[in-house]
């Protein structure tokens, strides 16, 4: 089967032949239909944040069950499934506390080494990222990390839900449980920036302002419900946000990975607020803050990890919303690729204020 297949930590993606495994155990064959590119996987692909190469990344996917493994009891042959990259056990303190997303036996849901690879070439094994390997014509999955979706939602659509819509939105619902009325500052207008954009409108906030560079992703994020849009580079973004909303915002997410904004993150937001870390930071690195800001004006601040989402109950709730046309995904799909033009994409990705996500649907 044709694979986007990382050999090095530059960034670029090799198009090879591989081999997969038949499912044992909890194991699904997905055939995969779609699959996002999600700058986490070029994060991983630019740096060594300790993946084993070569890889196999992707992990924004959606497909068709073809086999399942004896031990599997909530798919069958015939389901459409979105994967997602939250790996849970099911029996740790955390999952039986519906904390999934902080599974304290992640590596569970992998094949033991006696058990042999999923992907190999010329007899060689591959490791698969997060345990999804998306960027592949078919794909061996724990069934713990994917979800039964209605056959009604198309496929590109449904890809997004692993990740960037449920990282997004749910930093906005789960982890910061914001009620009506909250103001909130959202720090990079990205495929998940969108989402905690679109996750802050579902919740009733009242101001929802968006931080960007490119003055280009306004129009963007104005589509998925941003009230106020500020330039980044045009001045001072903490005054400007201070001034819309008489003294900061309640709650405020950085969604890039990057020491000036996340240290921005917490000059937004006003005495008692909370500042939310989404965005990957590169391995080793450090942010510098005030210590005694944080305790003078009460700052909670908060590391989310894909959402606080547990993908059983939050993917089938975003997927029937979106049906019931109250959650924009349509307007996520900046473009449909083949799996040849993965390394051109990531490129416009890197470069356009316009890419929200490009979506591999062939191969």
């Amino acid at each position: 089967m044709k694979a986007a297949v990382l050999n090095a930590f530059d960034g670029r993606f090799d198009i090879e032949d591989l081999e997969i495994g038949t499912p044992i155990g909890r194991e699904v064959l997905v055939e995969v239909k779609a699959c996002g590119l999600c700058h986490s996987d070029l994060h991983l692909a630019e740096a060594n944040y300790g993946t084993q190469l070569p890889a196999v990344l992707g992990h924004e996917v959606a497909g068709v069950v073809r086999a399942i493994g004896p031990e599997v009891k909530e798919l069958q042959v015939g389901d459409h499934v979105v994967g997602s990259l939250i790996q849970s056990c099911g029996h740790c303190r955390s999952c039986i506390a519906g904390r999934t997303y902080q599974c304290e036996k992640p590596n569970e849901t992998l094949r033991a080494p006696e058990q042999g690879q999923r992907l190999t070439r010329d007899g060689a094994p591959v490791s698969t990222g997060w345990g999804t390997a998306g960027f592949a014509e078919q794909t061996l999955v724990h069934e713990n990390q994917l979800v039964k979706v209605p056959d009604a939602i198309p496929f590109p659509q449904a890809s997004l839900l692993g990740c960037s819509v449920i990282t997004g939105a749910g930093a906005v619902i789960n982890t910061a449980r914001i009620r009506p009325g909250d103001t909130v500052a959202i720090i990079g207008v990205g495929g998940v920036g969108v989402n905690a954009i679109a996750g802050a409108r579902l919740a009733g906030a009242a101001r929802i302002i968006a931080i960007d560079l490119q003055p280009g992703k306004e129009a963007l994020a104005r589509k998925f419900g941003a009230t106020d849009f500020v330039a980044a580079g045009a001045g001072n973004v903490v005054e400007t946000v201070r001034t819309l909303t008489d003294g900061g915002v309640d709650h405020a997410f950085e969604v890039i990975g990057l020491v000036p904004t996340t240290q921005q993150a917490v000059q937004l937001v006003r005495h008692g607020g909370g500042a939310y870390l989404i965005g990957l930071h590169h391995p080793g690195v450090e942010t510098a803050l005030q210590a005694l800001d944080l305790i003078v004006r009460q700052v909670e601040l908060h590391g989310v990890f894909m959402g606080s989402s547990n993908i059983k109950h939050d993917v089938p709730m975003y997927a029937d919303l979106y049906l019931q046309g109250r959650f924009n995904l349509d307007d996520l799909i900046s473009r449909e690729i083949n799996i040849a033009e993965i390394n051109q994409a990531y490129d416009e990705i890197r470069d356009s204020s316009t890419i929200a996500r490009s979506v591999i649907t062939s191969f």
